[in-house]
């Protein structure tokens, strides 16, 4: 499961192809030959939160951020390649040509590189495509440089750094810069670390017993009923089976000459031997030679700029990543690109996977948990995917653990997606709860949304507790983006205008759905430290961590069908008429039971004993329901129909 924070939302929606302009202001004061970038101060950044100045000689390491050239012309160029029917359609350009028509001139790359260097600070690295300078120096620099005074404030139980007011530039230069990314702290809200090369693999972890082979194999007596045991994880072959691509990934439609990018923070130093060792006992092909790369792109890894040391935690993250890719397109190519730590440079590392383009398919486990951020964070990434998407590169995103982001309250005023996953030029991932046979047979699936309750096993039937809500996918209306064309007739108006909130329809989230709910989650195996010592082993895990990866696998999958690149795929998958299961609440309450170690790997500290109710609803304002719903959008794939829809359709 991906880590995410919950921030204050806010801001009016912005029509599709508006792009998030980011407007420079007027100047500040005037005799003044300065302006003021907006959207450049945090909305935690409040003056009632203010701890202290911030320290002159503190480190800091940014990246100044350049727009494309010519408007909306890229952005339109974007959706005209997407879309079916379009004379665009399918006509993609490559990393040059798009340099060539959008990227910043030398000359404006020169004079931001001028300028930095000028002001005293180090810098680093430009990207071919000119989309950012990154450079370094000190708090003082930038204070002087940016023309604020910086502070500490309390958020959320940190300490973070924060400018005190808008940046500003010389007025000439801020007409060529975008925005400027990583002199405030918002980064650390997804958990800004240090990639350590000696780091020793995760802390271990295993699933404790009674746990089931397949939905409903073992079961239990309680006051609510008999009620399953969470399944002890499925295996490729399971996921195969029950989403219907078994067969074709046996006859050979299994992903091949498709290449899949997966974006993480650091970089697992045991994922080869992990991903063959699990592939040798599920029934998978281990990798061939040239069928896996780890990628760590240049400029974009500053070792003074890291406040914490926790790069294991995420190993498990790529693991589960790139086994679920492998488990649903097992003759795919598959790229790691791993970013040097987990937040500032993880939008990097995406601009470096486009301007390559490195891959056809992009998945993405990671992001915040709202969409109230600064444009100047926002604005920069919106654009690498503009490139990626005018290159015909699939970006998909999961769409977050926690569900409408307001923690089951029902407030439709505090309610809001996360980013990226609301960007109009992503396909979020939204996740379910899925039920698997004896057999490897489809039995149910409904939307992700978990209440748990404590259980007491030492009664007779287990005693269960009040249920509360505990997590779920990720979904609801965008603040900041109209809704885009491909969702018009096919998302309820109550949804697109989140029952009256949005002035005008606005963008959904998710987009698609597949397993999710870490209840009846994913096996997965990896190197792990555990009290005795070092070893690999196997543990369920879920979350849309799981979901985004598993539908890249399977959008390989329709690639290789369709016999051609695919692209962005929602203006497509909007489309269908058939291929796409519709999942829906089920007819009864369900339920199931987990069992956890309390120690996290071994009997020794007890057993603690969960009920886990399925399409739990609790107040939410997102829900499962027929047709388009913001838990799991369209629905999920189908198997081979969807195999064959989308080749058609692309066709």
């Amino acid at each position: 499961m991906r880590s995410t924070t919950k921030l204050v939302a806010g801001g009016a929606a912005l029509a599709l192809t508006a792009g998030l302009a980011l407007a420079t202001g007027a100047p500040a004061g005037a005799a003044s030959t300065r302006a003021a970038l907006t959207g450049s101060v945090p909305s935690w950044a409040k003056s009632t939160a203010f701890k202290t100045a911030a320290a002159a000689d503190d480190h800091v390491g940014f990246r100044v951020y350049l727009p494309w050239r010519g408007g909306d012309a890229a952005m339109k160029q974007a959706l005209a390649v997407s879309t079916p029917g379009s004379a665009s359609y399918g006509k993609y350009l490559t990393p040059a040509q798009f340099r060539q028509a959008y990227a910043p001139t030398q000359a404006d790359v020169g004079a931001v590189q001028s300028w930095l260097k000028g002001q005293g600070f180090t810098v680093d690295y430009t990207p071919t495509n000119n989309h950012y300078v990154a450079a370094e120096g000190t708090i003082a620099q930038a204070s002087t440089a940016f023309g604020v005074a910086f502070g500490v404030y309390s958020y959320q139980g940190q300490l973070l750094r924060s400018p005190m007011s808008a940046l500003t530039l010389p007025t000439d230069l801020a007409a060529k810069v975008q925005a400027v990314v990583g002199l405030d702290d918002s980064a650390d809200l997804i958990r800004v670390n240090r990639i350590v090369s000696d780091a020793p693999p995760s802390a271990g972890f295993r699933n404790a017993t009674p746990c089931s082979a397949y939905w409903g194999e073992q079961s239990q007596a309680t006051t609510k009923g008999t009620v399953p045991f969470s399944p002890c994880g499925y295996t490729p072959s399971q996921i195969q089976s029950a989403y219907g691509i078994k067969d074709a990934i046996a006859s050979g439609n299994d992903g091949s000459g498709v290449t899949v990018a997966v974006i993480d923070a650091f970089a697992s130093p045991t994922i080869v031997t992990d991903v063959n060792t699990y592939s040798a006992r599920h029934g998978l092909p281990t990798f061939k030679a040239g069928q896996f790369a780890q990628v760590v792109p240049p400029g974009i890894y500053n070792k003074k700029d890291s406040k914490r040391w926790e790069p294991s935690g995420w190993y498990g993250e790529e693991t589960l990543d790139i086994e679920a890719v492998h488990s649903t397109a097992p003759g795919a190519k598959i790229v790691y690109v791993g970013s040097p730590n987990n937040g500032r440079d993880l939008d990097a590392a995406l601009n470096h996977v486009v301007d390559k383009r490195l891959a056809d398919i992009v998945t993405n486990s990671y992001g915040f948990s709202t969409e109230g951020l600064p444009t100047g964070y926002i604005k920069p990434q919106l654009d690498t995917m503009i490139q990626g998407v005018a290159e015909g590169i699939g970006i998909y995103f999961s769409s977050g653990d926690d569900s409408d982001n307001n923690g089951g309250t029902g407030d439709l005023a505090t309610a809001t997606p996360g980013w990226p996953a609301s960007s109009p030029l992503v396909t979020a991932v939204g996740g379910t709860s899925l039920g698997v046979g004896s057999s490897g047979q489809y039995l149910f699936e409904t939307g992700w949304t978990t209440g748990r309750a404590s259980v007491d096993p030492a009664t007779s039937p287990w005693k269960v507790g009040d249920t509360s809500w505990l997590y779920g996918s990720g979904g609801g209306t965008s603040r900041l983006f109209a809704q885009p064309a491909y969702q018009a007739g096919v998302v309820p108006a109550s949804i697109a205008t989140a029952k009256g909130m949005r002035s005008r329809p606005s963008r959904a989230v998710p987009d698609i759905a597949m397993l999710g709910d870490p209840t009846t989650g994913f096996l997965v195996g990896q190197t792990q430290t555990f009290s005795d010592g070092v070893r690999y082993d196997e543990y369920r895990i879920g979350g849309t961590s799981l979901s985004s990866p598993l539908f890249a696998g399977v959008m390989a999958l329709a690639q290789q069908k369709a016999g051609k690149v695919l692209g962005f795929a929602n203006p497509l998958l909007y489309s269908l008429k058939t291929g796409v299961r519709d999942v829906v609440p089920p007819a009864s309450a369900m339920a199931a039971l987990r069992s956890d170690f309390v120690n996290g790997e071994n009997a020794s500290g007890g057993i603690r004993y969960t009920y886990r109710a399925l399409n739990y609803d609790a107040g939410l304002t997102i829900h499962t329901a027929a047709g388009y719903d913001d838990v799991t959008g369209l629905g999920s794939p189908s198997g081979q129909a969807f195999l064959d829809a989308v080749a058609a359709a692309a066709n």
